[in-house]
C-alpha cells in the first residue's frame, strides 16, 4: 500500500503535465505517463493508464492555458 501511495506521489507532476491541443492528445499523453509510472512501481499499468488520461483531461480543461 504504501509503494502504491508513494507512487501516485511521485507520478502527480508527470500525470498533470500531459500536454496536447485535442482532446485525444492530451488523454493519450496522460495515459502514457500514468501507465509508465505505474510500470516502474509495479503497479496496474491499466489503472495507471486510466487514471494518467482522466488526470490529464481533467487538468487541460481546468487550465486550458497552461497545456
Amino acid at each position: 500500500m504504501a509503494r502504491t501511495v508513494l507512487g501516485l506521489v511521485l507520478a502527480a507532476p508527470l500525470i498533470l503535465a500531459a500536454c496536447g491541443d485535442t482532446i485525444g492528445e492530451q488523454a493519450l499523453s496522460g495515459a502514457v505517463i500514468g501507465a509508465g509510472a505505474t510500470a516502474l512501481f509495479d503497479g496496474d499499468v491499466g489503472a495507471g493508464a486510466v487514471a494518467g488520461a482522466v488526470g490529464g483531461l481533467v487538468y487541460c480543461r481546468a487550465f486550458d492555458a497552461d497545456c
